[in-house]
């Protein structure tokens, strides 16, 4: 696509990303990696290597930004129905120069935008700089959700179990299969007028939840799946699924609790701990040292459970939406 090129100073300029194959890429996804690593605990060794993939057969829509012919910095898109995401962006350190970042950002972002059909795009990076992004909202429509990244120490930490009501309430029961579609409905129902729900247009919908579960389960970007650490609970007095959490690995011994939610009938009777209490424990006996989340900023209630359990701020980054 000829419209992703951009000339730039001196010996940079921007090519489209499938000009290109995977091993041109690899001194950056390396660099990439080590700094997932160091910044966020996080293993993006997979994710890397499905860029890889796609890369070597041309099917990663983006741009990438080269330095005398060595790339130094990407960023590609993914678009769903109607829908366009913008799944990653990185420049190496050595290029960073506050607009870099931004150029890439806005030139994919703009190719998504005059994109027939979509009407919707969204976006999470969490190394993307926090200055570019506010610039993105001042020169784009492009809407801003601060997000914080948490984390445990869960070696050094055993919550105490649940008082008496929320045991004779609620029952636990591992993750299986067959919940999938009930887990579905949790999500739906508890997101409904959430700010998450206009972060993630996915919870707006029992089609979309369902969507998001299997991406969840199938899909590296939340690091691996944990089926023993995932849990669901149910209303004993109706019977009816009152809350989930899912986690993953996203590293050798960091878990990460890729969803936790509750209905909201539910809410408010100590449940969202019990699951957070439950799933950590079955963490820690697997091999995690450390649990990591994601929350939004202004989610104020999950933000003060997190603290009381132990999580501590690691950084925070924003979630992106631009709608016509």
């Amino acid at each position: 696509m000829a419209a992703l090129s951009d000339s730039m100073a001196g010996s940079q300029e921007i090519v489209d990303l499938r000009t290109l194959v995977g091993r041109e890429l690899d001194p950056l996804l390396l660099e990439e990696t080590v700094e997932w690593e160091r910044r966020l605990d996080w293993d993006f060794a997979r994710s890397a290597e499905l860029v890889r993939q796609y890369a070597d057969v041309r099917a990663l829509a983006g741009a990438a930004l080269l330095d005398r012919g060595e790339v130094v910095g990407y960023g590609y898109s993914i678009v769903e129905n109607n829908k366009g995401l913008i799944g990653d962006l990185y420049v190496r350190a050595a290029w960073r120069d506050g607009r870099t970042g931004l150029r890439l950002f806005l030139l994919i972002l703009d190719t998504l935008v005059r994109a027939p059909r979509l009407d919707r795009i969204e976006s999470q990076l969490m190394l993307f700089d926090m200055e570019a992004a506010r610039a993105v909202e001042r020169e784009r429509s492009v809407a801003l959700y601060e997000r914080v990244l948490m984390s445990c120490d869960c070696t050094a930490l055993a919550l105490p179990l649940s008082r008496g009501a929320t045991a004779r309430r609620f029952s636990v029961h591992p993750w299986a299969d067959h919940h999938h579609e009930a887990a579905a409905s949790v999500i739906a129902l508890s997101y409904l007028n959430h700010v998450d729900s206009q972060i993630n247009d996915q919870y707006r919908s029992l089609a979309g939840a369902r969507r998001f579960l299997y991406n969840i389960v199938q899909f590296p970007g939340c690091g691996n799946f944990f089926k023993p650490g995932s849990l669901v609970a149910f209303d004993i007095e109706t019977g009816w699924i009152a809350g989930i959490v899912l986690v993953s690995f996203v590293g050798p011994e960091t878990g990460h609790i890729t969803q936790l939610c509750v209905t909201p009938d539910s809410q408010g009777r100590g449940l969202g701990y019990e699951l957070l209490r439950q799933s950590m424990a079955l963490l820690r006996l697997n091999g995690a040292k450390r649990v990591s989340l994601t929350v939004t900023s202004t989610n104020k209630d999950a933000t003060a459970l997190y603290q009381r359990c132990g999580f501590n701020e690691v950084r925070r980054f924003f979630a992106y939406v631009w709608e016509p």
